[in-house]
């Protein structure tokens, strides 16, 4: 069985086949292997060549990032040539950078047009660097259509899923940024991991949508993102968080092998129905049930639960408790997440000693339970807080508006 949207069913919501440049070139960048090869077929390239060229490909545009076919030093010139005819090597592009004091950014980036209701659809893209790791959170929709009261995002109507490639396309434009790519020095300013290692190591499917709401695409771009000879990433570092699409949790794991996480929340469905509307479609027991099933948990892959803490609604000692009951033989790690407020949100984030005193029943019970340390609240960057710009722009276009008529009728 697979979960789908209705709205999915029409055409508009549907994702691109490639990313295309100004010139409606279809890019090459992001592709996984098969569509590369279907590619490479369309223009006239033999059989018998194809796994070599899929792989200089792979090569380049992954571990090198060139963005110039001519560049691709070990390519025939007549195929080079040809490339540069038929594709492009063309990213997503980069509107607007924002650097928040503690060294996170955010990008907003924009998609090609896919059509008369889609006018180049944006996406926002984070990358958090830590001592340890920089992780980067991507987007697998264009808005969300799961209306989480707690989550700006989910105030953002759906206007499409993105395809394989443009998912994969985040990292390599986060890669392209920070000059993350083998003898490039980095960009000035930005975190530097201290053992010389890559700047982009972990991925978490927790920006703007649903990943299981787009499952093919999402599975699709892992295969991309762990290509052993392109981007390298390992599947235990990459981590899809979902709000409870029940029918695809087992299969995302038998697909992925991914690190999952949960958008949980609450411990009793009355609220979850609220801060979770989706539950009323998966309530919480089923929910447990597929998270128990998922292929390959145990102590060494656990699944994370997100919890977000709202003050005098989900952090009592009650609710830690109920929590601790709740998740009773699953092999799982507890993130409390301070709520970050954004504007027009109806909640405050819970008082830190309340927080600090949850996440002590729920450690005592023997779960970890860090508290996350928000990160780029100052340029709403943080967990919950993403929504494209181009969509905060019309929303203050139409308060304007709506301000003048009111005036005018005055």
């Amino acid at each position: 069985m697979t979960a789908t949207l209705p709205l999915e069913k029409t055409a508009e919501f549907q994702a691109p086949d490639a990313l295309r440049a100004a010139d409606n070139k279809p890019s090459l960048v992001g592709l996984s292997r098969t569509r590369l090869a279907k590619e490479l077929a369309a223009i006239g390239v033999p059989e018998a060549e194809m796994k070599m060229r899929v792989a200089q490909l792979v090569h380049w545009l992954s571990v090198r990032g060139v963005t110039d076919f001519d560049a691709m030093t070990n390519v025939a010139k007549t195929l080079r040539a040809k490339l540069s005819a038929h594709f492009s090597l063309a990213r997503p592009e980069i509107v607007s950078e924002q650097v928040s004091k503690d060294g996170t950014r955010k990008w907003l980036l924009r998609m090609p047009s896919t059509g008369p209701l889609d006018k180049g659809a944006e996406i926002e893209c984070v990358y958090i660097p830590e001592r340890d790791r920089g992780t980067l959170c991507v987007s697998s929709q264009v808005g969300c259509t799961l209306n989480c009261t707690f989550c700006h995002t989910g105030t953002q109507k759906l206007v499409r899923n993105l395809s394989a490639a443009e998912i994969a396309a985040q990292v390599i434009v986060a890669r392209d940024r920070l000059n993350d790519y083998p003898g490039r020095a980095p960009l000035e300013g930005a975190f530097v991991p201290t053992d010389g290692g890559r700047f982009v190591t972990n991925i978490v499917f927790m920006g703007m949508g649903e990943p299981l709401y787009n499952p093919a695409n999402v599975a699709e771009a892992i295969g991309v993102l762990t290509d052993p000879e392109g981007l390298q990433l390992s599947r235990r570092k990459i981590t899809v968080s979902t709000s409870g699409v029940v029918p695809e949790i087992g299969p995302l794991g038998s697909a992925t092998n991914a690190m999952l996480a949960i958008s949980l929340h609450a411990t009793n469905d009355p609220l979850r129905d609220k801060l979770v509307p989706l539950n009323r479609k998966y309530p919480i027991a089923e929910l447990m049930d597929a998270c128990r099933a998922y292929p390959g948990l145990s102590n060494a892959r656990r699944i994370t639960f997100e919890y977000v803490m709202l003050k005098g609604v989900n952090d009592s000692p009650a609710e830690a408790r109920a929590l601790v009951r709740l998740l009773k033989g699953v092999p799982a790690k507890i993130n409390l997440i301070p709520f970050n407020v954004w504007p027009g949100a109806i909640y405050e984030c819970s008082d830190w000693e309340t927080i600090e005193r949850f996440s002590q029943i729920v450690f005592d019970a023997g779960y970890s339970s860090p508290i996350r340390t928000p990160r780029g609240r100052d340029i709403l960057a943080a967990c919950g807080q993403l929504k494209s710009e181009t969509e905060k722009l019309r929303a203050r276009a139409r308060m304007m508006l709506e301000e003048q008529l009111a005036l005018g009728a005055d």
